[in-house]
């Protein structure tokens, strides 16, 4: 549920501006000021059920984002390998040609744009 969590956070950050207003108010108040659905019901005067699925339709909207965009898992691929180089860097005795492989690595995902 955490991961979930973070993830719905994630693409918040990649793919909120993209989102009409009301779906970015319900977004949130439930991720962001820990409202419960009952809380954003009674705010809204709509049903528990309706903010559910209004809940329910933003994460929808955002994973269609990325799975037409992938700017998370491109974000995600970058950490890894700059994570990587990173350590790559602080070891003793590293390897430089392991290096400027990960740096061409890094520079290829820049330039794919599929």
């Amino acid at each position: 549920m955490l991961e979930e969590t973070n993830r719905l956070h994630l693409l918040f950050d990649f793919y909120g501006k993209l989102l009409k207003d009301k779906q970015k108010q319900y977004f949130e108040m439930y991720y962001q000021d820990d409202l419960s659905l009952s809380e954003i019901a009674e705010l809204q005067e709509i049903s528990r059920q309706a903010v559910y699925e209004h809940v329910k339709r933003v994460a929808n909207v955002m994973e269609q984002y990325e799975s037409k965009l992938g700017l998370l898992t491109r974000y995600e691929k970058r950490r890894v390998l700059l994570d990587e180089l990173q350590q790559e860097l602080s070891t003793e005795g590293r390897s430089e040609s392991h290096a400027c492989a990960l740096v061409g690595k890094l520079l290829a995902l820049e330039m794919d744009i599929d």
